[in-house]
């Protein structure tokens, strides 16, 4: 049995879902879940297939080109198609901190993500024993404002070498280049606390607990060129009182961080986030 994943947005009007699913129907495909959204004052419309095939009713090259001739073209749609078997490579990009990347190592050696990490990246040398101890090629890129030219085309040239479908930065500290956003478009996935733009700089939570804050939160997040205001893919918040420590702060901080970046790393390897006007739809 072979599964596909269709991704859809065009102008809302009749008829979408109906020409879709008989569509479908007529190949011999049968429709397993589907989800729908109308942005009504953008007037777009998005939706969500998962289809299975029988091997003898499955030419994807077909499907595609009919797909683009009978639906595609008429209403105008962006699309893209996705086999479900296929894992997207996920690099993921490290600096110093841990936290993160260990949470992502363990969900992914038990099988919670559906996706490949052929490589670490970081700016330093610190957590290339993580690499090592899970068995994955660790490349140390040196990046700073003195050689972001070499760093960046170092990070292009591996990036290419393993044909990475997409980006995860697990608390890599350095601003990413015009040049990767632009190639890997809507494909780098970025975490932090979310205290910005209220508590910014290197001791947010130091901050925010002299303020006297009552809620910690992580937000996840596309990367774009204007920094840390990307399409949004996942958050989550935890309440704190005065009775929470500085170090209370940080650690519930970095637990939220674990989990909305490892939440949003399975939305997108499973192809339930789309990307419009610096929105996300996010599909269930």
């Amino acid at each position: 049995m072979k599964k596909i994943i269709i991704l859809i947005h065009c102008k809302d009007q009749k008829g979408i879902i109906a020409a879709v699913t008989n569509y479908i129907a007529s190949i011999e495909g049968n429709i397993v879940y589907l989800d729908q959204h109308v942005d009504g004052d953008q007037d777009v419309f998005f939706m969500r297939l998962e289809c299975e095939f029988t091997e003898n009713h499955f030419d994807l090259e077909t499907i595609k080109a009919n797909f683009q001739e009978n639906l595609a073209t008429p209403f105008s749609m962006s699309w893209s198609v996705h086999l479900q078997q296929n894992k997207p490579k996920m690099a993921l990009f490290v600096s110093k901190y841990d936290h993160c990347l260990y949470d992502i190592l363990s969900r992914y050696s038990t099988g919670e993500l559906n996706i490949e990490i052929p490589l670490i990246l970081s700016n330093h040398e610190d957590l290339q024993p993580i690499a090592n101890r899970f068995d994955i090629p660790f490349y140390h890129v040196p990046f700073t404002k003195d050689n972001k030219e070499e760093g960046e085309k170092k990070q292009l040239e591996i990036l290419e070498a393993y044909a990475v479908d997409f980006i995860v930065l697990a608390r890599y500290m350095q601003i990413i280049t015009p040049t990767v956003i632009e190639q890997y478009k809507n494909r780098i996935i970025n975490i932090h606390h979310s205290f910005l733009p209220a508590f910014p700089g290197a001791k947010p939570y130091h901050s925010a607990f002299n303020r006297g804050v009552k809620i910690i939160g992580a937000t996840s997040h596309y990367v774009t060129a204007e920094l840390d205001e990307g399409p949004i893919i996942e958050q989550d918040i935890t309440r704190v009182t005065h009775s929470h420590s500085i170090d209370d702060f940080i650690m519930k901080g970095r637990d939220l961080e674990r989990m909305v970046l490892a939440r949003a790393i399975k939305l997108h390897s499973e192809r339930k986030t789309m990307v419009y006007n610096n929105k996300t739809v996010v599909f269930a």
